[in-house]
C-alpha cells in the first residue's frame, strides 16, 4: 500500500433528519479533504466540513443519476489515492440497500484503507418518526426489511414472498413506491390477508414527512390520492395501527410550518432551536451582521475614566459583549466597575452581564427602553454620571429621558449592524413560490434590513400570503411604518416570548 495513500470513510448520513447522524460520522465530516455525497444526504451536513474540504454531489436520486456506480467508485479511489481523508456520505447506512458493500470491495481491491460508519436506516427512523414501533411484544417479534426493486436485470426474484406473507410479522420495504401495485398484489397472492394495515412514510424524519395508511386493499387508492411518492418506506403488518395513538412527530404544534429567521447567525441558534423542537423547519436567513465601531476612541476613554461613573446601562447583549472585550483589551477586569451601579433591558442581557460577575441592580418588567426610564425614576440621578454603550443605530429615547432627569449620559455606540445581501434572490424565491408559512423579526433592524432585500415597491405582495411575527411593539410599529402588516407581536419582549406568541397565534388557528 503506497504510504501517501489516503484513506475513505464510508458514512452513513441518516434518514434525513441531520440531528440522527452519528457522532463519529460527523467528526469524520469536519476531518475530510473531500466529501463525496448522495441526494438523500441532509445538506445541512455539508456545512459541517472543512473550508478547504471539496465537497461532491454523485445524485443517486431514484433513477436519476448524476454519476453512474462505477464512476462513483473511480471517483472515490481517485480522491484517496492522491492522499486525501474522503469521506463518502451515503443516505441512511451504507450497508443497507445503499451499495456501501460494493464501494468496499472496490477500495479493498485497489489497496485503499477504508472505515464504514454506520448510520440510522430510514427503515427503522422513518417508522419511528411516524409513530409506528417495528417490532411489538403485542403484535410481533419478527421483521424483515426488503428491497423496493430488486435488479432488473436478474432473470428471477431472490424474495421469498410467501414466507414473507406468513412467515413475518413486519415487512419493511424501502425504495418500492413505484412498485407499490406488485408489492400488494404478492403479498396478497402469498396468503396475507388483504385487510393487512399497512402504511407509506415519504420524507421520513424532515419536516416534509407525510404518512398514509391503509390496507392492502385499500393502499393504492390512498396513495394516489394523497400524490405520495419517492422517497418512501412501506410498512406492512399489525403495528402499523399503534399510530393512531403514538404519532408524535407530526403531531408538534409548528409541524410543517417553514419559518425564516432573520435575526443576526451568531445569535440565530436559541430561536431556531425552540421552533424547531416544536416542528417548524427553520431557515436562516440572516439579515444583520453585528459588528463593533471600528472607532474605539469613546469607549477607550471611557474605560480610562471608568471610576468616574455611576451608573453603566446595558441595552442588549450585544452591548454587555463588546463592552468587556474592550475593557478586557484595554488591560482592566471586572474589578474597575466594583463601585458602579448597573442596568440591564431584559433578563437575556442581565444573565450575559452576571457572566462577567455582575448582578443588574435594575431590571425593568418589560424589556424596552421606556421601562429604563420608568425604573430610574426612583433612583436619585441628578448629577450622575451614566455610561450607556450601545448600538449606533439605537432609538435616543433613553438618553433623552436620563438627560432631562438631571443625569449626564455618555452615549457611547460601541457597535452597530449591517445589512445582510447574501441569498436574498433564493429568498425572493421562497417568497414567490409560497414555500413560507412565517418570518420572524427581533428588532426594528432586522425588519428594515429584510424589506430590503425585497424588490422595491413589491414587499407587500410577497409577504400577502406570510404571517409575520415580531419581538415587541417597538419592532411592530417599524414594521407597519414600511408598509407590512405584523400578525404576531409578543407580549414578552424575549426570544421565548416570541416563540410563546407564535405557539399561541397557531393554536387558536
Amino acid at each position: 500500500m503506497n504510504p501517501s495513500t489516503g484513506k475513505v470513510y464510508l458514512i452513513g448520513a441518516g434518514p434525513g433528519d441531520p440531528g440522527l447522524i452519528t457522532v463519529k460520522g460527523l467528526d469524520c465530516i469536519r476531518n475530510a479533504d473531500v466529501v463525496i455525497y448522495d441526494y438523500l444526504a441532509a445538506p445541512s451536513l455539508l456545512a459541517s466540513a472543512p473550508a478547504h474540504a471539496e465537497v461532491i454531489y454523485v445524485g443517486k436520486k431514484g433513477a436519476d443519476h448524476t454519476l453512474s456506480q462505477d464512476k462513483i467508485n473511480a471517483l472515490i479511489v481517485e480522491k484517496a489515492s492522491k492522499g486525501n481523508k474522503v469521506a463518502r456520505l451515503k443516505g441512511g447506512d451504507p450497508f443497507i440497500f445503499g451499495r456501501g458493500g460494493e464501494e468496499a470491495e472496490v477500495l479493498l481491491h485497489e489497496g485503499i484503507p477504508f472505515e464504514i460508519i454506520p448510520g440510522v436506516t430510514s427503515a427503522i427512523a422513518a417508522p419511528a418518526y411516524a409513530g409506528i414501533p417495528l417490532t411489538h411484544r403485542n403484535f410481533t417479534s419478527t421483521l424483515a426489511l426488503v428491497t423496493g426493486h430488486e435488479d432488473p436485470t436478474k432473470n428471477e426474484s431472490n424474495i421469498n414472498w410467501q414466507s414473507l406473507a406468513t412467515g413475518i410479522g413486519t415487512i419493511v420495504f424501502l425504495m418500492g413506491v413505484k412498485n407499490l401495485p406488485h408489492i400488494v398484489r404478492q403479498l396478497i397472492q402469498h396468503g396475507k390477508s388483504s385487510g393487512t394495515p399497512i402504511a407509506l412514510i415519504q420524507w421520513g424524519t424532515t419536516y416534509r414527512q407525510k404518512t398514509v395508511v391503509g390496507t392492502l386493499e385499500t393502499i393504492e387508492t390512498r396513495v394516489a390520492e394523497a400524490g405520495l411518492t419517492s422517497p418512501a418506506v412501506i410498512v406492512v403488518g399489525k403495528v402499523v395501527t399503534l399510530r393512531d395513538h403514538l404519532k408524535w412527530f407530526e403531531n408538534r404544534p409548528l409541524f410543517g410550518k417553514t419559518i425564516i429567521v432573520t435575526r443576526a447567525r451568531e445569535q440565530a441558534s436559541d430561536l431556531v432551536q425552540i421552533l424547531s423542537e416544536r416542528g417548524a423547519n427553520c431557515l436562516e436567513f440572516p439579515t444583520i451582521r453585528i459588528t463593533p465601531s471600528e472607532n474605539t476612541d469613546a469607549l477607550n476613554a471611557a474605560i480610562e475614566r471608568i471610576s468616574t461613573y455611576d451608573w453603566v446601562v446595558f441595552t442588549s447583549v450585544n452591548g454587555v459583549r463588546f463592552f468587556f472585550e474592550r475593557l478586557f483589551a484595554k488591560g482592566r477586569d471586572v474589578r474597575a466597575l466594583g463601585h458602579l451601579r448597573t442596568a440591564a433591558i431584559g433578563p437575556a442581557t442581565a444573565e450575559q452581564l452576571k457572566r462577567y460577575g455582575l448582578c443588574s441592580d435594575i431590571v425593568p418588567d418589560t424589556y424596552r427602553a421606556e421601562s429604563v426610564v420608568d425604573a430610574f425614576k426612583s433612583e436619585a440621578v441628578a448629577g450622575k454620571k451614566i455610561l450607556l454603550p450601545r448600538a449606533k443605530e439605537a432609538r435616543t429615547v433613553l438618553p433623552d429621558e436620563l438627560a432631562r432627569m438631571g443625569a449626564v449620559v455618555d452615549d457611547i455606540a460601541i457597535y452597530h449592524t449591517q445589512c445582510v445581501r447574501d441569498h436574498a434572490d433564493h429568498l425572493v424565491a421562497l417568497l414567490e413560490n409560497r414555500e413560507v408559512d412565517v418570518v420572524t423579526f427581533t428588532s426594528s433592524s432586522t425588519v428594515k434590513n429584510f424589506v430590503s432585500l425585497l424588490p422595491e415597491g413589491k414587499a407587500a405582495a410577497l409577504l400577502q400570503h406570510v404571517t409575520l411575527a415580531s419581538i415587541g411593539p417597538i419592532t411592530t410599529e417599524t414594521a407597519t411604518s414600511l408598509g407590512i402588516d405584523v400578525q404576531i407581536t409578543a407580549r414578552t419582549f424575549t426570544i421565548p416570548g416570541l416563540c410563546d406568541a407564535v405557539l399561541e397565534y397557531f393554536s387558536r388557528k
